[in-house]
């Protein structure tokens, strides 16, 4: 059956015209139903609601099937995924509301819809032909769409009177909406807000503790005085931001103080791209990662970014006076020569709340049902929840979920989601840092292994078709120890014009992983292989990525090759590029790779392969050198695990071989052919990778900590502060250079991936190349499939596809690399963080040389560089009398009594695990050298002793 709808629709020039678009009805739309023998019956595998559904209710004790409304789904959507909720038709009507305000929610929807367990069923009610309704004059599209359920709702229940079963089915309409409750019921319809429902049923009490809040001003403190001022509607704020009132930006809480953030502006002057937020009135409510509308106060209020380290102790909402005390310290703190832009937060304009991981606060009344819950992040506020588990849940990790947050509440709403496990237990703890870090790593769907290669495999003559057979070189992979995912080999050659050849072989892992499929969809979500001190989270499927894909020796294997012709000074006189098939002849590891340069008897073809590699290594590194590239530095670690326990028992940094120069030079050396030659290629589409130069302020705290050494640091290039790095030496104390370098590090900007074709400064500033890409490492970065993909087409040995070539889908695509590049990298120190606790609780107490990397207003943080550890010496102690602090930002200094701490000054501290607080456990340092007196100075013993009495207190109590 055809009908036309017809609507109005606004051209570009501002000219409204009717649109009238044809609409097919249907009289064979299944309802669903697996019982039902009126419909055509579903082809076999496919969803459909069961037989006897829904689970045990006081409110309706027979079969039934449940219908949600669209706010339902968006707002409990935690509810909906429960185990307990089943056999659930979702109406075409709500999908699309869905779709349209929440792409995360109908994300969820659809893989509920893919489970064969909660037989979810879409019904397509506004293509059949007794479903469909039209608007009517003067109906709002929202009251259309809320008719349309309520109809559909009707229908089911009349169609499936007629199904032939003992006990009739019965469908509930749930909705919170008030009015359209209201009008279903007196349409005959049995409806249930999700609250009765949910309180109906009778095997899953606890179900209720995941329903949200979903009003503010509903869930407001009855009595209590309003902290914070109103949030502008969106109309407003829109406007205020048009007319430059008003600034839009991403708020950013900081992680060492609770009453401070940041709003990086959206596209103002790089100047004032960052506004400085203080105290909870300014702050308003938004949360870390908001994106919100802020007003700047006028010059005489600004201020500087306070040097305090403030945490929030869980108040009371009356319990004002210890916060604004704490709001005076800020104050105290502002140096007016130092002050930057200052604004307050007058609206949000989009929420970025997510599930959150974390524990329930200490609570004296287990009874109670109202509880504070602490996020692991310390960026997040407390939340207010209300559960029944308190005493379940005392010790674990949870997820819970904001709702809202009203004007007269201390903290945001929410409700509890999903118990993760024991509090300290290794695989709870690795599950919540990949869950904060919004690392994805579920197991592979089948729908994504269906596009693996089928075992065994070899390689083909098809495979050959394009490709060159390079097995008869000499090539060898280096690694680090029990490396399974080799994404690179070399090899080198002489030539008979006297000349080298030298290859960098990388594996073809776009030979596998077909543009577009679900394989491919799943990488590009991942983005990136995510390593773990214990585990590995892939991009890919094992199968590619330790197996078909790694460059294994003594297998063949199909690889991208770069190869060059070079002359004994490395300087390059040819470069091509070829798909080719290769057969590595060793996988050796760094050290394995250095013995064999280093041996004089050795003389195997590897082994001189090696050292020619090496050679022209080193003359590579010294030209990068020279035109400016930075050699920085960070302490990284590396565990020594049990065999049986898999806890650390060693902690040491890691040594770095010449070999490990070597592998990268050659790296660097194809990531840049390669970039120059799909840029050359694509130039609207290549996808490179840039360095930008840091803004001057970021060496600030670099150059006065040299100048406090007498050392002076030039920063105006990358390659003046190259070489003042190099220069910037003291005979009496050689790890300065390191400290120094350490230092440089912090103050660099982020590199990023962008598309050639938005963007016009393609330079890497720390390796002072003007153009860079990634393609040395397909197996466990997306961002290098994409770049092979390129370079494929370039050489004629693939062909094209139309997202390959459009560059804002690249754009979209390298904004999801970039975030889940700098996710990984933050879960990977998570993950060391957490390791290394695990060390020093095994160790006790341990007493370390240290240096002081910086100076705050009431602590000094500093590196330990036996074990790469960075940890904070505070010079306060909670109940104790505060001794004398003096500090100086501009040396910068801080003064504790009668001894003053520069940066890099040589101290000792006594370092032991604080176990007091379960959730967020740390490393704290004691200061042992220099020695201070004070009688408010901690010592080692109270940390000491402070660290180890809380388990002993809960030991006690378990026992009880």
């Amino acid at each position: 059956m055809l009908t036309s709808r017809t609507f109005l629709q606004r051209t570009r020039a501002g000219a409204v015209r009717k649109v009238v678009r044809e609409h097919y009805l249907r009289d064979d739309i299944a309802c669903g139903a697996a019982a039902c023998s009126v419909c055509v019956p579903p082809p076999p595998g496919a969803t459909c609601l069961e037989p006897e559904p829904g689970a045990a209710s006081s409110l309706c004790p027979a079969p039934h099937y449940l219908v949600p409304d669209t706010n339902l789904l968006l707002h409990q959507i935690d509810i909906v995924e429960d185990a307990a909720i089943r056999s659930v038709v979702l109406l075409q009507t709500v999908l699309q509301e869905v779709r349209a305000r929440s792409a995360p929610v109908y994300k969820r929807l659809r893989d509920l819809m893919a489970s064969p367990d909660k037989h979810f069923y879409s019904f397509t009610n506004e293509h059949h032909r007794e479903t469909y309704i039209e608007q009517e004059q003067g109906e709002s599209s929202n009251d259309r769409n809320d008719r349309a359920i309520r109809v559909a709702v009707k229908w089911y229940n009349e169609h499936l009177k007629k199904m032939n079963t003992e006990e009739k089915i019965q469908v509930i309409f749930l909705t919170n909406d008030r009015k359209n409750k209201e009008k279903a019921l007196e349409e005959g319809i049995t409806a249930y807000t999700c609250e009765e429902y949910v309180k109906s049923l009778i095997a899953n009490p606890d179900l209720v503790d995941r329903l949200a809040c979903i009003s503010d001003a509903g869930n407001e403190i009855e009595n209590a005085r309003v902290i914070f001022p109103e949030h502008l509607p969106l109309s407003k704020l829109q406007q205020g931001i048009k007319s430059g009132t008003y600034l839009q930006g991403t708020f950013r809480a900081s992680r060492e103080n609770y009453l401070e953030a940041t709003v990086w502006v959206h596209g103002d002057a790089e100047e004032n791209k960052e506004i400085i937020i203080q105290g909870l009135k300014h702050l308003n409510r938004a949360v870390h990662e908001d994106i919100v509308a802020v007003e700047l106060l006028a010059k005489s209020d600004w201020v500087a970014l306070s040097s305090v380290v403030l945490q929030d102790e869980g108040q009371n909402e009356e319990d004002t006076e210890k916060e604004e005390e704490k709001e005076n310290m800020l104050k105290t703190s502002i140096n007016k020569n130092m002050s930057r832009p200052t604004g307050r937060v007058v609206g949000i304009i989009k929420r970025n709340w997510r599930p959150l991981c974390g524990m329930l606060s200490k609570s004296q009344i287990k009874e109670a049902r109202r509880h504070l819950f602490t996020p692991a992040d310390r960026r997040i506020p407390r939340i207010r929840i209300e559960t029944r588990q308190a005493s379940t849940l005392e010790g674990q990790r949870i997820i819970v979920a904001i709702d809202g947050w009203p004007r007269n509440s201390r903290y945001p709403n929410g409700h509890f989601v999903k118990n993760l496990g024991t509090a300290g237990d290794k695989e709870t703890e690795t599950e919540v840092l990949l869950l904060e870090h919004d690392v994805p790593h579920q197991p592979f769907s089948q729908a994504v292994l269906n596009f693996l290669p089928k075992m065994p495999w070899s390689i083909t003559e098809k495979d050959m078709s394009y490709r060159e057979d390079l097995r008869h070189l000499c090539v060898c992979s280096v690694d680090p120890p029990s490396c399974t995912d080799i994404d690179d080999a070399l090899h080198c050659r002489a030539l008979e014009n006297g000349n080298l050849e030298v290859g960098v072989h990388i594996a073809d892992v776009s030979h596998f992983i077909q543009p577009g499929n679900a394989l491919d969809q799943e990488s590009a979500k991942r983005g990136t292989t995510v390593y773990l001190c214990e585990k590995r989270i892939d991009m890919v499927p094992e199968l590619l990525s330790s197996n078909l894909c790694s460059l294994r020796s003594n297998v063949d294997r199909l690889a991208f090759s770069c190869i060059w012709e070079m002359n004994h000074r490395a300087e390059i006189l040819k470069t091509r590029f070829t798909k080719s098939a290769i057969n590595s002849k060793a996988s050796l590891t760094y050290a394995e790779a250095q013995m064999r340069i280093d041996s004089t008897s050795m003389n195997d073809d590897i082994t001189v392969s090696l050292r020619g590699l090496n050679k022209l290594a080193k003359i590579l590194k010294k030209r990068r050198i020279d035109n400016g590239a930075l050699t920085l530095s960070s302490p990284e670690v590396r565990f020594h695990m049990d065999s049986e326990t898999h806890d650390p028992i060693d902690l040491q940094t890691k040594e770095l071989k010449e070999t490990n120069s070597m592998i990268e030079e050659f790296m660097l050396l194809a990531n840049i052919s390669v970039a120059q030659k799909i840029y050359e290629e694509f130039s609207e589409c290549a996808l490179l990778r840039k360095h930008p130069a840091p803004p001057p302020s970021n060496y600030d705290i670099l150059v006065k900590a040299a100048e406090s050494k007498n050392l002076e640091i030039k920063t105006d290039s990358a390659k003046a502060l190259a070489d003042s790095l190099d220069k910037a030496e003291t005979p009496d104390f050689p790890y300065l250079n390191t400290l120094l370098r350490i230092l440089a590090t912090r103050c660099m900007m982020q590199a990023v991936y962008f598309c050639s074709g938005m963007d016009n400064d393609f330079h890497h500033y720390g390796l002072a190349s003007p153009i860079y890409t990634h393609f040395t490492s397909p197996i466990r970065r997306y961002a290098d499939i994409i770049v092979h993909r390129l370079l494929a087409v370039a050489i004629g040995a693939d062909s094209t596809y139309p997202e390959l070539t459009d560059k804002h889908k690249l754009a979209d695509l390298c904004k999801n690399l970039n975030y889940r590049h700098k996710m990984a990298q933050y879960a990977q120190r998570a993950s060391v963080a957490f390791h290394t606790q695990l060390f020093f609780k095994s160790k006790g107490v341990v007493n370390e040389e240290a240096y002081i990397l910086f100076v705050r207003k009431n602590a000094i943080v500093v590196l330990i560089p036996k074990f790469g550890l960075e940890g904070t010496v505070f010079f306060e102690e909670k109940d104790k009398p505060k001794p004398s602090l003096n500090y100086n930002p501009e040396i910068p200094s801080l003064t504790v009594e009668d001894t003053t701490f520069y940066t890099f000054d040589k101290v000792k501290v006594n370092i032991v695990l604080d176990a007091s607080n379960i959730q967020h456990q740390k490393i704290r340092m004691a200061l042992i050298e220099p020695k201070i007196l004070g009688s408010g100075v901690p010592d080692q013993t109270t940390l000491k002793e402070k660290a180890s009495d809380e388990p002993e207190k809960k030991k006690k109590k378990l026992k009880k």
